[in-house]
């Protein structure tokens, strides 16, 4: 993470070298620095000298401004960073605790609605890129930045990079998905955008990456031009890839691997929006003899 140190304080400093040692993403790193800087602005000093009931007192001024669970916590997570790391005091936090999160199924698209939206995507570029995040199951950033030779199209696989957890996997590669990558392999070549070794799907200058922004973008455009209404993300396309594969009788813990899951609990989930599933199972009531 690079700052300037002119007007960095000590503190600030400490806690940068402390994430920095642990190799923390940056987006965490940023995370965990707005979340001490808001505790600074609540208690209007120095937030090394913060108690316990100072600690209290703000996660309660975080709820009652309204501020939304997850951001609570995310608040907690990196202020859990500053003291214990960073000051060493764990002392501090006794007080405070996460908030709970009440879980809610994905909404997830039929496979008529997916066909639908990957038709609308705008250009052959895009339908490639939103057609690996839903026949592979791949995160947006995970899609980005995917090179041209994490394409295995002798052992049918995708290598994906230092994905969630930072960790290395292989997602699938199908062939209908394979026959599209390379469309666009020979369009991107034509037009100059495709870099030896280079990202799949180049930026506007191809020494870039495709923006998450960018992507998510085009999964929006995508998604209104194929008049869907359901309250869906680029994400969502993840979330069908999962819940499809269940209707398909895929093992969960096959799922598990291609998703890259930590837990058979988080992959589990999609269990219960696996509706061609749900619909195959039979109900007791169809069992009880008839009434008389």
């Amino acid at each position: 993470m690079t700052q300037s140190t002119k007007s960095i304080s000590p503190l600030r400093k400490r806690m940068i070298e402390d994430m920095t040692m642990r190799k923390l993403n940056p987006k965490t790193q940023i995370a965990y620095l707005r979340a001490v800087k808001n505790l600074t602005r609540f208690l209007r000093r120095s937030p090394d000298t913060a108690s316990a009931e100072d600690l209290r007192r703000f996660q309660l001024h975080l709820v009652e401004k309204g501020t939304s669970r997850t951001t609570v916590n995310a608040t907690i997570t990196g202020l859990r960073f500053f003291f214990e790391v960073t000051l060493s005091r764990p002392d501090a936090l006794t007080k405070m605790s996460h908030v709970y999160e009440p879980r809610r199924l994905p909404v997830v698209l039929s496979a008529e609605e997916v066909a639908r939206l990957l038709k609308a995507a705008g250009g052959l570029k895009y339908q490639a890129a939103l057609s690996i995040a839903y026949g592979a199951g791949l995160r947006a950033s995970e899609v980005v930045h995917l090179k041209v030779n994490d394409i295995d199209s002798e052992r049918m696989v995708i290598r994906v990079e230092q994905g969630k957890g930072k960790k290395d996997r292989y997602a699938m590669l199908s062939p209908t998905l394979l026959a599209l990558l390379r469309a666009w392999w020979r369009q991107g070549q034509s037009q100059r955008q495709m870099l030896p070794g280079g990202w799949l799907f180049p930026g506007q200058n191809p020494i870039n990456p495709l923006s998450t922004r960018q992507l998510n973008r085009a999964f929006h455009l995508a998604r209104r031009a194929a008049e869907i209404d359901k309250r869906v993300s680029l994400h969502s396309l993840r979330h069908s890839f999962a819940s499809h594969l269940l209707e398909q009788k895929v093992d969960v813990r096959v799922i598990q691997v291609l998703l890259g899951h930590k837990k058979l609990d988080t992959t589990a989930q999609y269990a219960h929006v696996a509706t061609r599933t749900l619909r195959e199972v039979k109900s007791p009531l169809e069992s009880l003899p008839p009434q008389q």
